[in-house]
């Protein structure tokens, strides 16, 4: 019996309302406001802090670039920073103010600390929630902390490997994906 009509309940049952799922999207459901939002970000560094930003880089918008001594960050063309990178360019305890430079085509894994004076070799890569006290020859794997070279010699695009895409593929015909 239903106690609010003293009726005994109806044998239909309501129809459930369907609910429309909400994701979080972030910027990257809005991918021409996040470039612009990039864009003038880039833009805020370099002209207003004096950073030596190429204009045809990629950084996270949560990334953190060391404003204490801006004109000791230099990114080059291509390279790629990730979430919650830190690119330090001073050290108060020793009173050092040191250049820190990224060169091209790098990608720097998220969280990762890129301590000052430090120079990121072209085409090399930081892996994600590494600490890189030395600097890193060109095109080589680094990770840990601190950053010790895992392989040398690699190829990346875009922040992947070469062969990356050919590993996925495998993956996918083997249905192990």
């Amino acid at each position: 019996m239903n106690r609010a009509t003293d009726q005994a309940p109806s044998m239909t049952q309501p129809t459930p309302q369907k609910h429309r799922k909400i994701s979080r999207q972030g910027l990257n459901y809005f991918k021409e406001l996040r470039n612009a939002v990039i864009w003038i970000r880039r833009f805020w560094l370099v002209k207003v802090w004096g950073m030596d930003i190429h204009p045809d880089t990629m950084i996270s918008l949560s990334a953190k670039l060391d404003k204490t001594f801006p004109k000791g960050v230099h990114v080059a063309r291509g390279a790629r920073l990730a979430f919650e990178v830190r690119i330090m360019t001073h050290d108060r305890t020793r009173g050092l103010y040191l250049h820190t430079r990224i060169g091209e085509d790098a990608f720097i894994g998220g969280r990762s600390i890129i301590l000052p004076g430090v120079e990121i070799g072209a085409g090399s890569m930081v892996a994600v929630g590494s600490v890189v006290t030395k600097s890193v020859p060109p095109r080589t794997l680094v990770g840990g902390n601190p950053a010790k070279i895992l392989r040398e010699g690699i190829t990346i695009v875009g922040g992947r490997f070469l062969e990356a895409d050919a590993n996925e593929s495998a993956l996918v015909e083997a249905g192990l994906t």
